[in-house]
C-alpha cells in the first residue's frame, strides 16, 4: 500500500471528529404558510383546521405572507388557520442574549393559555428572529406568525436612526431599526395585577382565577360572594344558599377540583383512557379523535371513546415533573348515505381536549404493582393516572423468565438478575434508575440500608447492567449478598425511577450518571419531583452453606 494511503487510513480511524453545531441563524426551515398570519380567520368550509403536528424541534423562521414574527400577545381562538392559535408568551431577545427559552401558549375556549409548551427563540445579526418549536401535544394547534407595525409613521428622518425613531405607546423599536414589536407588560410586576396578567396587541389586562372576580381598579381580585355576581363563577347552574353557593353540573358532568367547572369524565390508565361523554351534550354529532379512525360508541346515555396511550394519534410527552399523554375528541355532524362526502357544517361543533397526567418519579420495590390513584379531575378532561413499573426478579441474564408462583431463595454467591419492566411499553419515553437500594426489611426508610445505585451511578463495582431494546426496562446483575447479623435472612430491593422524553437532550435521563455535589446548579433535581412509594416481598438468602 502507498504510503500516503496508509496515512489516510491511520487519520481516518485514529482521530474522532466532532461536529459542529450550526448557528440557528443560518440552519433553519421557513415557515410562509398565508393561514399562519394572526389576520387568517379559520373558514371551515374552505377545509378543516390545520395542525403543526409535523413540527418537531427543528430552528424555523417566519417570513413571506406569514408574518415577521411570533405574536407576543393574545390571539382569540379560530385564527391562524386553527382552532387553538399559539402566541410567545414573553418578549423577544436581543441580539447579544443568545438562545432564551419562552413560553408558547395556546388560546383556545376563552382561555388564552389552555395549553403551553417551552421553546427557545433567538434573535440574528439580520434583524430577524427564529424558533425552535415542539410539537403541540394535541391537535389542533398551530403556531402563529405576525405582520408587526413599521415605525415610518412615527420617523423624523430616517427610521435606521433610532434617536429620530419612536414607536407608538404598547410597543418598542425591534433588532431590525424599522419594526415596532408589541411590548409584554405582563413582564414587570406582572402588570401590576394581583393574579393573572394576559398580554393584549399593544395592552394588557388582568384577571382572576376561578370563583374570584375584578375589582373596580381591574387590578386586584376578591372572593364571589353569590350567584348575582358572574353566576358565581360556575361554568354551568349557580345554587344560592344562606351560607354561601355551589355550583351544580348537569347530568353526565362532574365538578373538578376547583369546585366551579363542570367537565367530561376522564379515567386515566397505564393501558388505556376513557372518555364518556353524555348524550345530551353530543346531540346529533359523530365524536372521533385525533386518528379518526377510532370513534365513540353510543351505550344509550354516554358516548363512550377507549384508546390507549399508543394509539388514535394519542401524543405523550414529558412536561415538567408529569408524564402528558393528550388526544383531542371531535363531534361532526353525521354524514347522510349517499352523500359525496363534502358537507356543509351548519350545527356548532364540538371540541375536548382530553390530558391525563402520569408522575415521572416512581420508588418500587420486588414484587408489587401499584394500584392505579383516583383522583379528581383537574381541567377540562384532564385527570391523573399511575404509569406503572415492577421490579421483576428473574431467573437468569437472559430476562424473560420472572419469578412468579414464589419468591426465590438464593445462596451467596449465585447472581441476582433483576430488572425494571414498564407495564405499557411506550415509543419515546425513556427511564433513568436513579437509585437502587438494599434494606433486611420492608421499611423503606429504615437506617440501614445498602445502595447498589446512587444519583444513576452505580455504587457497587459488581453491579453489572444490561442493554433492552425498550428505552424504559433496565435490566442488571449483582452477586447476592446479605446484611451483617443472624437475623438478618432477607433482603428487600427498592428502585427510584425516573420517566423522561427520549428527544430531550436535556433531561435528567440523558445525564446518566450524575454525583450532585452541586445540587441545583443545572439539570432537574428529582427530589422535587412527585414519587410513589410501594413495597413488596422479600428475597431470601439462605447464607449457612
Amino acid at each position: 500500500m502507498p504510503p500516503f494511503l496508509l496515512l489516510t487510513c491511520l487519520f481516518i480511524t485514529g482521530t474522532s471528529v466532532s461536529p459542529v453545531a450550526l448557528d440557528p441563524c443560518s440552519a433553519y426551515i421557513s415557515l410562509n404558510e398565508p393561514w399562519r398570519n394572526t389576520d387568517h380567520q379559520l373558514d371551515e368550509s374552505q377545509g378543516p383546521p390545520l395542525c403543526d403536528n409535523h413540527v418537531n424541534g427543528e430552528w424555523y423562521h417566519f417570513t413571506g405572507m406569514a408574518g415577521d414574527a411570533m405574536p407576543t400577545f393574545c390571539i382569540p381562538e379560530n385564527h391562524c388557520g386553527t382552532h387553538a392559535p399559539v402566541w410567545l408568551n414573553g418578549s423577544h431577545p436581543l441580539e447579544g442574549d443568545g438562545i432564551v427559552q419562552r413560553q408558547a401558549c395556546a388560546s383556545f375556549n376563552g382561555n388564552c393559555c389552555l395549553w403551553n409548551t417551552t421553546v427557545e427563540v433567538k434573535a440574528c445579526p439580520g434583524g430577524y428572529y427564529v424558533y425552535r418549536l415542539t410539537k403541540p401535544s394535541v391537535c389542533f394547534h398551530v403556531y402563529c406568525g405576525h405582520f408587526y407595525d413599521i415605525c415610518d409613521e412615527d420617523c423624523h428622518g430616517s427610521c435606521s436612526d433610532t434617536s429620530e425613531c419612536t414607536c407608538a405607546p404598547g410597543t418598542v423599536l425591534g433588532p431590525d431599526r424599522q419594526t415596532c414589536f408589541d411590548e409584554n407588560e405582563c413582564e414587570q410586576n406582572n402588570g401590576g395585577c394581583s393574579e393573572i396578567c394576559v398580554n393584549l396587541k399593544n395592552s394588557y389586562r388582568c384577571e382572576c382565577g376561578v370563583g374570584r372576580v375584578l375589582r373596580s381598579d381591574g387590578k386586584t381580585c376578591e372572593d364571589i360572594e353569590g350567584c348575582h355576581n358572574n353566576n358565581g363563577g360556575c361554568s354551568h347552574s349557580c345554587l344560592g344558599s344562606e351560607k354561601g353557593y355551589q355550583c351544580e353540573c348537569p347530568r353526565g358532568l362532574v365538578l373538578s377540583e376547583d369546585n366551579h367547572t363542570c367537565q367530561v369524565p376522564v379515567l386515566c390508565k397505564s393501558n388505556a383512557i376513557e372518555v364518556n361523554i353524555p348524550r345530551e351534550l353530543v346531540g346529533g354529532l359523530e365524536l372521533f379523535l385525533t386518528n379518526t379512525s377510532c370513534r365513540g360508541v353510543s351505550n344509550g346515555t354516554h358516548v363512550n371513546i377507549l384508546f390507549s396511550l399508543k394509539t388514535c394519534g394519542t401524543v405523550v410527552d414529558v412536561v415538567n415533573d408529569k408524564i402528558v399523554a393528550s388526544n383531542l375528541v371531535t363531534g361532526l355532524p353525521k354524514q347522510t348515505p349517499g352523500s359525496s362526502g363534502d358537507f356543509i357544517i351548519r350545527t356548532s361543533k364540538l371540541l375536548i381536549p382530553v390530558t391525563c397526567e402520569f408522575p415521572r418519579l416512581y420508588t418500587i420495590s420486588e414484587g408489587y404493582v401499584p394500584n392505579l390513584r383516583n383522583s379528581p379531575l383537574e381541567i377540562m378532561s384532564r385527570n391523573h393516572g399511575i404509569f406503572p413499573f415492577t421490579l421483576e426478579i428473574f431467573k437468569d441474564n437472559e430476562f424473560e423468565e420472572p419469578y412468579r408462583e414464589a419468591l426465590p431463595t438464593l445462596k451467596l454467591r449465585d447472581s441476582l438478575y433483576f430488572g425494571i419492566e414498564p407495564v405499557v411499553h411506550v415509543s419515546g419515553l425513556e427511564s433513568l434508575v436513579e437509585s437502587c437500594f438494599a434494606t433486611p426489611t420492608s421499611k423503606i426508610d429504615g437506617v440501614l440500608k445498602y445502595y447498589l445505585i446512587r444519583d444513576g451511578c452505580v455504587s457497587d463495582d459488581s453491579v453489572k447492567q444490561y442493554t433492552s431494546r425498550d428505552h424504559l426496562a433496565k435490566h442488571f446483575q449483582v452477586p447476592v449478598f446479605k446484611f451483617v447479623g443472624k437475623d438478618h435472612k432477607e433482603v428487600f430491593l427498592h428502585c427510584r425511577i425516573l420517566v423522561c422524553g427520549v428527544l430531550d437532550e436535556r433531561s435528567r435521563c440523558a445525564q446518566g450518571c450524575h454525583r450532585r455535589m452541586r445540587r441545583g446548579a443545572g439539570g432537574e433535581d428529582s427530589a422535587g419531583l412527585q414519587g410513589q412509594t410501594l413495597t413488596g416481598g422479600p428475597i431470601r438468602i439462605d447464607w449457612e452453606d
